[in-house]
């Protein structure tokens, strides 16, 4: 009789979490992103307004993003 309360509750929160996944998967890619521009570039958190560098790539990937969308 628990194994299937288990069951059930399993099936009820996958219902509720497939709505929101791609938010919740684009929040992690985001996050990936930043870590990957802060700590593995080192050029980019060298100098002492290390935020400017962070904050430019993010610019401008997001141009690239919609130059790629709109010029197809």
């Amino acid at each position: 009789m628990k194994l299937y309360k288990i069951k059930s509750f399993l099936i009820l929160a996958a219902g509720l979490i497939i709505p929101a996944l791609p938010y919740l998967l684009s929040f992690a890619a985001g996050a990936m992103m930043y870590v990957v521009v802060e700590e593995l570039i080192p050029e980019m958190s060298e100098e002492p307004h290390s935020d400017i560098g962070t904050l430019l790539f993010a610019f401008g990937f997001t141009l690239m993003l919609a130059l790629d969308v709109v010029l197809g």
